[in-house]
C-alpha cells in the first residue's frame, strides 16, 4: 500500500493490492483524473493516458488552443463556470455576485493514518499503518481561498475515503452554495445505476436501471437521509453479478440532506458525485471561516457485489463503529411497544419482564409512554420527566427490579421532537422549527426541535442526563419520527438560513457525542420511524439501527437483503414480533420470523405474557440458538445466495473467518404445487473441508455444498400420507454447519 508522487510528471498514485487511483496536475493547475479501478503496475508516462480532441463548440482553456476544454476532460473536483457545463462539485458566490473560482494546485502533504473531520462522523484508523492520507492544496489567488482535498487509502480494503474543506483566507465574505464530498469521472457509461430506495415499511429495496445520457440521481431534502433513498449509489457493468464483474460505489457518512448522482455527458464520460444536497444549502463563509464536507467512501470491486459489500462491512465494523459494542455480539432484547403500546404500568412491565427473563432475554426495553402525560402520541414529547401515574416508584426502582431478574434495562427517547402540549412548546416556542408568521405543520402530532441552536441541544442533554443518572440504563433506543418541513431557525440570521439543515444534523451529532462521552457503555440503537436514518453517519454513534418499523419476517427479506449491500448485519435491528403482524397483517410462522431475525441483532417485539405454551418452548429454543451462534452473526462474513427481488426464494449465509462454522437461511414466500426440485448452493467454504450439518445429521465436503448444493426437496416414501405434506406459505429452513475432522 502506498501513495506515490512523481513530481517530474506531476502525478499522484494511491494504490494497494486491490485498487489503484491515479490523477495529475494539468497545465492550468487543475486536477485531471487518469485512472480508477483494479490495481495496476503504473510505469509512468501519463501522456499516453491523456485524452484530448477538438470539440467545435467547446470553451477553450488556453488562448489559441482548440482541444483543451474542461468540458471533455475527466476531472477530480470540477468547479462551476470555467467552460465545463456539467454539474460542478462545488460553487461559490462572491460579493460581486460572480460564481467563478479558479482553484490551482498549491502543494500536497502525505501522512500516515487519517485525520478527524471537525464535528462530523468519519472512518478512523486504530493504527497509523492501517491507512495513508494524501492532502492536495488548491488556491484561488483572486480571493485567497484555499481548497483542501483529502484522499485516504486503506491498507486491507479496496476503499478510498474522500472529503474536502474550504478556507476563506481573504477579505471578502463568500457564499458557499454547493460542495460535494467527492466527484469522480469514469471514462465510459456502459453501466447500470444501482440504488437502495423505498418508503416507510419497505426501505432499501434494490433497483437497477441502465445509465442514459443526462442525470440520474437519488437524494433527500427531508432533513434526514430518509426512508426514500439511502446515501449510497453504485455503477455496475451490465454483466456484473454477485461474484463477477466490475462495480464502483459511493456511500456517504452523513445523516442529513444528501445528493448522489451520475451524469453521462455527450462524450460518454460518467461523472459520479455525492455530498450534501445543494437545495436550500447556502453557507456563509466570512473571512477566516472554513467548511468541511462529510466523508464519502468509494469502493471498487472487480468481483461483483459481494466483494463490494464485504469491503463496506469490514470497513464499517472495524473503522466506523466505535465503543464497547464494536465487533461484539449484542444482548437479546425484548421491547414492550407492540405488546402494550401506551397502555402499561409498573406492574404490567415487571410481569412482562419476569416472563421474558424466564425465556432467556437479556435486555428489557421500555418504549414510548414512560414520561410526561404520555398516554397518546399527541402530548408530552420533550417532557422527559417520569410519568408517576404509570411508574410511581420511578425508573431507578424499575431498573433495579429488572436487573434483579438478570436483565439489563433500556429506555426509549425521541430527543429531537416535541408536541404542542409540552412544556417546551409553552415556554420556548422559539426553539421549535417553523417559519415566522406561518403555520407550523405537524407530522405524527409533533414538531421538530431546532437542534441548530446549541442551547436547545444543551437543554435536551440536561433532561436526558437527569434521567440516565437516576437509573441503571444500559441501552437507549433513539427515535426520530418525522421529517423537517417549514425549515427555519429563529437562532439564525436571514442570510444564514441556508445553513439550517446542516447545522441541525451537527446538533444531533453533538448530542450523541455529549451522551457517549458521559455514558460510554450505553448501547445506542438509532431509529427514525424504523429505517428513515439508516446511514453510516448514525453508525458512528449508534452501532445498530432499527432496520424498519415493518417487522414481518417476509417483508424483512427484501429490506435486510437490500440493506446488506452496504451495511453489516450486526448493525441491523431485527426482532420477532407478534401475529397478525401489526404492519401488514401477515400470519408468518414463528420459526420463519426467527430464522430471518437471527441475521441481525436478535430480539422480540411482543408481550411474552400473551404467548401460548408451544410458543414459549419455541422461543426458549430460539434464544438458546441465538446465544450459541450470535458471535458468528456479529463477526462473520455475510453472503447473499438467492435474491428476493428475482424470485420466490431467498437465501443467505454467514461464515466465520476461519471457515469452520456457518449458518444458512433459506426462505420461500409462497408454497407451490407440484414444484420443481430445489437446491441451494453455498459459498465461502473451504472446498476440501468436511462440514457436518446439524439439521440434516449428515456430513458434506465444502465442494459438494458449493457446487452441488443442499437438496431442499423433502424425501418422500410410499408409506407417507401425501395429504399431510409439510407445505405452507412463508416457510423457511435453517442449516448449521460445523467443520469436522475427516
Amino acid at each position: 500500500m502506498g501513495i506515490y508522487v512523481n513530481e517530474n510528471e506531476n502525478t499522484f498514485l494511491l494504490t494497494n493490492d486491490e485498487i489503484s487511483y491515479l490523477f495529475r496536475i494539468m497545465e492550468n493547475g487543475q486536477l485531471e483524473q487518469l485512472y480508477y479501478g483494479k490495481q495496476i503496475n503504473y510505469t509512468g508516462h501519463f501522456q499516453r493516458f491523456v485524452e484530448r480532441s477538438y470539440r467545435s463548440v467547446s470553451v477553450g482553456e488556453f488562448t489559441g488552443d482548440l482541444v483543451t476544454s474542461l468540458e471533455s476532460i475527466k476531472q477530480e473536483y470540477p468547479s462551476f463556470g470555467g467552460g465545463d457545463f456539467r454539474e460542478a462539485a462545488f460553487e461559490v458566490e462572491l460579493e460581486n455576485g460572480s460564481h467563478v473560482m479558479e482553484f490551482k494546485y498549491a502543494g500536497y502533504e502525505i501522512r500516515a493514518g487519517k485525520h478527524k473531520i471537525p464535528d462530523l462522523p468519519a472512518t478512523f484508523v486504530n493504527d497509523p499503518g492501517d491507512a495513508s492520507t494524501l492532502q492536495i492544496k488548491m488556491k484561488d489567488d483572486l480571493t485567497q481561498t484555499e481548497l483542501l482535498l483529502n484522499y485516504t487509502i486503506f491498507e486491507k480494503y479496496p476503499v478510498i475515503a474522500r472529503a474536502a474543506s474550504i478556507h476563506n483566507d481573504g477579505g471578502q465574505t463568500l457564499m458557499l452554495k454547493r460542495m460535494m464530498s467527492a466527484s469522480c469521472d469514469l471514462p465510459d457509461c456502459d453501466y447500470e445505476f444501482v440504488h437502495l430506495s423505498g418508503a416507510w415499511g419497505r426501505e432499501r429495496h434494490l433497483y437497477r436501471t441502465p445509465l442514459r445520457p443526462g442525470i440520474q440521481a437519488v437524494g433527500s431534502t427531508r432533513g434526514s437521509s430518509s426512508h426514500i433513498h439511502n446515501p449510497f449509489l453504485l455503477l455496475a457493468r451490465k454483466t456484473t453479478t454477485e461474484h463477477t464483474g466490475e462495480a464502483y460505489s459511493m456511500s456517504l457518512v452523513y445523516s442529513g440532506n444528501f445528493l448522489g448522482q451520475v451524469e453521462v455527458d455527450p462524450y460518454r464520460i460518467s461523472r459520479i458525485m455525492m455530498g450534501i444536497h445543494p437545495s436550500k444549502f447556502n453557507w456563509v463563509l466570512p473571512p477566516g471561516g472554513a467548511f468541511h464536507t462529510p466523508e464519502a467512501i468509494l469502493v471498487y470491486s472487480d468481483q461483483g457485489f459481494h466483494k463490494m459489500s464485504q469491503a463496506y462491512h469490514r470497513l464499517y465494523n472495524h473503522h466506523l463503529i466505535r465503543g464497547k459494542y464494536a465487533g461484539r455480539e449484542r444482548p437479546i432484547v425484548i421491547n414492550n411497544w407492540e405488546g402494550t403500546y401506551f397502555d402499561f404500568n409498573e406492574e404490567k412491565i415487571l410481569t412482562m419482564a419476569e416472563q421474558a427473563s424466564k425465556l432467556g432475554v437479556e435486555l428489557f426495553v421500555l418504549d414510548d409512554g414512560w414520561f410526561g402525560k404520555r398516554n397518546t402520541d399527541t402530548t408530552s414529547l420533550g417532557d422527559w420527566f417520569v410519568n408517576e401515574e404509570k411508574l410511581p416508584n420511578g425508573l431507578g426502582h424499575l431498573s433495579k427490579k429488572i436487573n434483579a431478574l438478570g436483565m439489563k434495562f433500556g429506555l426509549w427517547f425521541e430527543p429531537e421532537m416535541t408536541n404542542g402540549d409540552s412544556h417546551i412548546m409553552r415556554e420556548h416556542p422559539e426553539w421549535v422549527v417553523g417559519t415566522p408568521h406561518r403555520q407550523r405543520k405537524q407530522g405524527r402530532h409533533q414538531y421538530v426541535l431546532d437542534f441548530s441552536q446549541p442551547e436547545v441541544v444543551d437543554y435536551v442533554f440536561s433532561l436526558m442526563d437527569q434521567i440516565l443518572s437516576s437509573a441503571n440504563i444500559e441501552y437507549i433506543k433513539w427515535d426520530m419520527n418525522r421529517c423537517i418541513s417549514e425549515a427555519y431557525s429563529c437562532g439564525l440570521s436571514a442570510k444564514a438560513q441556508g445553513e439550517f439543515f446542516h447545522r441541525y444534523i451537527l446538533g444531533v451529532y453533538k448530542l450523541y457525542d455529549k451522551l457517549i462521552q458521559k455514558y460510554p457503555d450505553i448501547l445506542f440503537e438509532s431509529c427514525a420511524s424504523g429505517g428513515g436514518r439508516f446511514d453510516p453517519g448514525m453508525l458512528y454513534y449508534a452501532p445498530q439501527t432499527w432496520t424498519s418499523d415493518d417487522s414481518d419476517g417476509i417483508e424483512r427479506l427484501k429490506i435486510q437483503y437490500g440493506t446488506s449491500y452496504v451495511y453489516p448485519i450486526s448493525s441491523m435491528g431485527s426482532h420477532v414480533s407478534s401475529i397478525p403482524n401489526h404492519q401488514v397483517g401477515r400470519m408468518t410462522p414463528l420459526d420463519t420470523r426467527a430464522n430471518v431475525a437471527y441475521f441481525g441483532t436478535f430480539g422480540y417485539e411482543l408481550d411474552p405474557c400473551a404467548l401460548e405454551q408451544q410458543e414459549i418452548e419455541q422461543i426458549r429454543k430460539q434464544i438458546a440458538y441465538c446465544k450459541k451462534h450470535r458471535r458468528l452473526m456479529a463477526t462473520g462474513d455475510f453472503y447473499r445466495l438467492l435474491s428476493p427481488f428475482e424470485g420466490n426464494e431467498t437465501a443467505w449465509m454467514v461464515v466465520d473467518e476461519k471457515k469452520e462454522k456457518a449458518v444458512v437461511g433459506w426462505y420461500q414466500v409462497l408454497s407451490e404445487p407440484n414444484e420443481a426440485y430445489k437446491r441451494v448452493k453455498l459459498t465461502g467454504l473451504e472446498e476440501a473441508a468436511i462440514y457436518y450439518i446439524e439439521e440434516l445429521d449428515s456430513a458434506y465436503s465444502g465442494s459438494e455444498l458449493m457446487y452441488m448444493g443442499i437438496t431442499l426437496t423433502p424425501k418422500i416414501n410410499e408409506d407417507m400420507d401425501f395429504n399431510i405434506l409439510d407445505k405452507r406459505d412463508f416457510s423457511s429452513k435453517l442449516f448449521t454447519l460445523v467443520k469436522i475432522d475427516r
